[in-house]
């Protein structure tokens, strides 16, 4: 096999797109360290839980959504219960399954925190780019995002931890 190494335009990209990317999370880890006590993960994990139907999801949706594995995940949601942020409750179509349950602490946390989190966002990464680059940011990192999840014939992806999937998506047609 013969490497295909990479050209100095596409060097230059790799490296720029690498210290954005470090830069930018960082500077999110910061604002919510300071304002919320948390890191962008465990906010991640308040934030899709309250877009979630009754704030509840089937902790393999959770981990699927956010791209991690089920055991960081549930060493996640193990701490934002112990702080009273979430809870867990047994699925009742699957007692295997567990569901991540959005409290009102919670909640209170995230409706505290989102605004300095959304404007950090704001600040540090759409403020600098134009509405024609935003358009093309979001197409770029959805043909990324596609190719490493293996939505398309490029890649080599088939079984990746959070696309596994148990029997608690939805109740039984019968209940």
């Amino acid at each position: 096999m013969t490497t295909r190494w990479l050209t100095p335009e596409e060097q230059r990209a790799w490296r720029a797109y690498m210290a954005a990317s470090r830069l930018l999370e960082d500077a999110i880890d910061r604002q919510l360290q300071q304002e919320g006590g948390m890191p962008h993960l465990f906010y991640s994990v308040l934030a899709n839980l309250s877009d979630a139907p009754d704030r509840r999801l089937r902790m393999t949706d959770l981990a699927e959504t956010l791209k991690i594995t089920r055991s960081r995940l549930t060493y996640v949601v193990t701490r934002l219960e112990r702080d009273g942020l979430v809870r867990r409750e047994t699925c009742r179509w699957d007692r295997r399954s567990s569901l991540a349950v959005l409290t009102d602490e919670g909640v209170a946390v995230l409706e505290r925190t989102a605004p300095g989190h959304v404007e950090t966002v704001r600040s540090t990464l759409f403020d600098r780019l134009t509405p024609e680059q935003v358009g093309q940011l979001e197409e770029i990192c959805t043909g990324i995002a596609r190719g490493l999840q293996g939505e398309d014939d490029r890649s080599g992806a088939e079984d990746v931890p959070w696309r596994r999937r148990s029997s608690c998506s939805s109740p039984p047609a019968s209940s």
